[in-house]
């Protein structure tokens, strides 16, 4: 949960250099998504050294350079993963445009283990609510966050307002991350950028507006229904 509120909040490792954007070759992206997996092979075991002496910053500098061979632009993390021990996390952070890259990575991957697996996205957070973010030395408790949905039929997308009491003794820049944290912790990546709409931060609670858990269940359901209405169409 820690290394997901650090990820949202900015401190994301990623490549120095950019690339050209372009068109992209879906095989392009499949090799060097294989030339990734043989060299974590190889920094398989410099990763569970580290990991197991509770230094994993050792292997920040490799894993980096691996990555950014796939794609610059690309982001990492290793969390404690939800069925094994440890996740490798990759993230296009929602651009498009590197997604074929993502893709292919979880294409070319391992068959998860009981200790590594593998996301293309960042995950949500399985509890939100039992999350804290702390803000200049003061904690503030995601239990708290109030989220009014309204579901726009036309975009297929939901607009929502946000809203945390302690919203009100914090600066903008401060106030969009309290926004937008508890959206991505409660949704992962893929489903935020794929369903969400308009964000707003709301200064008095909303109307209608409901907890984390529950707006998760109600946003998985329109993704669901959507999902079903495509399929008959198909």
């Amino acid at each position: 949960m820690l290394g997901f509120v650090r990820r949202v909040l900015g401190r994301w490792r990623r490549g120095r250099n950019r690339e050209p954007r372009g068109v992209v070759s879906t095989e392009e992206a499949r090799r060097r998504a294989r030339v990734f997996w043989r060299r974590w092979e190889e920094l398989l075991p410099l990763v569970g050294s580290a990991l197991g002496d509770g230094t994993p910053h050792r292997v920040d500098h490799q894993l980096a350079e691996a990555v950014a061979e796939l794609h610059p632009g690309l982001n990492f993390s290793i969390e404690r993963g939800t069925e094994a021990v440890y996740a490798l996390v990759l993230t296009s952070q929602a651009d498009p445009e590197l997604r074929p890259y993502t893709d292919a990575w979880k294409a070319e991957a391992p068959e998860p283990d009981s200790l590594w697996e593998y996301h293309d996205a960042v995950p949500p957070v399985p509890d939100p609510t039992e999350v804290t973010v702390n803000l200049h030395g003061k904690g503030y408790p995601l239990r708290q966050v109030r989220v009014a949905a309204q579901y726009d039929e036309s975009r297929q997308l939901v607009d929502v307002a946000v809203y945390h009491p302690g919203f009100a003794e914090l600066e903008t820049a401060e106030r969009e991350a309290l926004t937008f944290l508890p959206l991505h912790a409660t949704l992962g990546e893929r489903l935020a950028a794929d369903r969400l709409g308009r964000v707003e931060t709301a200064v008095v609670p909303p109307e209608g507006a409901v907890d984390l858990l529950s707006f998760r269940e109600r946003v998985r359901a329109l993704a669901g229904q959507h999902a079903s209405g495509t399929d008959a169409e198909d």
